[in-house]
């Protein structure tokens, strides 16, 4: 049983929308171009390409920030859409800053290790941004959204979302038709944190399983109910949306305690590119 045909996209549209948004945003925000985390994997590199699209590469500065752990394959195939966009790029190892604090905490656990060197990478992309009038910019997908598969204030921790409301079938489909390397398209999804590491190993299932239950939840409005009777399995599906709802907090500002008339994300609501008096 299989839906994925109904979360094709129009691709030339969705280029087109992206590439727009992100020159608003940055216009708006004033700055001169964009930062982007390019690690290797699909999602980073179909940013970068929107990116690049969008700014011009002379304005989209890549920064590879690998661990010891990292996968040499990764910084090569990071190496590969950096060259095929002539995207100026700098390479900055977070081996030593993470491990300043790992080294403090012999029980550390993977899960709090790949936070540290999440939130390490937004360090640096934070310091290349000031440092050269940039906009941080996500390279995180919908699926990894809804899941909570992301590190709050490390890699959600950016500007601008350019391919947040795509899935990760709808990646692959765009990231096809901008020219993405098959090299990155068809290989395992990883977070690179280890070697060997691979989103689906971690997640217990498959993007393209998973995406069909949040396409109908989420987009389609169904319930945990009617998602079965399309010919999911229950506990899957009780599983992706109990998921989904816990981790919300990690899709929203925090929480403001209202004490005055107007209240940030109360009352004072003005949109973010707002512009006036």
């Amino acid at each position: 049983m299989s839906i994925l045909h109904r979360l094709d996209i129009n691709t030339n549209l969705a280029q087109k929308i992206l590439t727009g948004f992100i020159q608003d945003q940055i216009e708006k925000a004033g700055m001169k171009g964009a930062v982007i985390g390019l690690s290797g994997g699909i999602d980073s590199a179909l940013s970068a390409y929107l990116s690049a699209a969008a700014l011009g590469a002379q304005n989209v500065l890549a920064v590879r920030m690998p661990y010891k752990t990292s996968s040499q394959a990764s910084l090569i195939d990071a190496e590969a859409v950096i060259e095929d966009l002539g995207l100026p790029s700098v390479t900055v190892p977070i081996t030593d800053m993470a491990d300043a604090l790992i080294a403090q905490f012999p029980e550390m656990n993977r899960l709090r290790k790949g936070n540290i060197m999440a939130r390490m990478r937004m360090v640096v992309l934070y310091d290349q941004s000031a440092a050269h009038g940039l906009l941080p910019m996500g390279t995180s997908n919908k699926t990894e959204f809804l899941l909570g598969y992301s590190t709050i204030y490390g890699d959600s921790g950016v500007a601008l979302h350019p391919i947040a409301d795509l899935y990760k079938y709808q990646v692959r489909q765009l990231a096809r038709a901008v020219g993405v390397p098959a090299a990155i398209i068809d290989k395992a999804p990883s977070a690179d944190l280890w070697e060997g590491q691979t989103d689906e190993d971690e997640l217990g299932f498959t993007y393209d399983a998973v995406d069909q239950v949040l396409f109908l939840l989420v987009d389609e409005r169904y319930t945990v109910d009617e998602v079965v009777e399309e010919g999911f399995d229950r506990q899957f599906v009780e599983n992706v949306w109990r998921r989904v709802k816990a981790n919300h907090y990690k899709r929203t500002m925090p929480n403001v305690a209202k004490i005055s008339r107007r209240t940030i994300g109360h009352d004072f609501l003005y949109l973010r590119d707002w512009v006036g008096h």
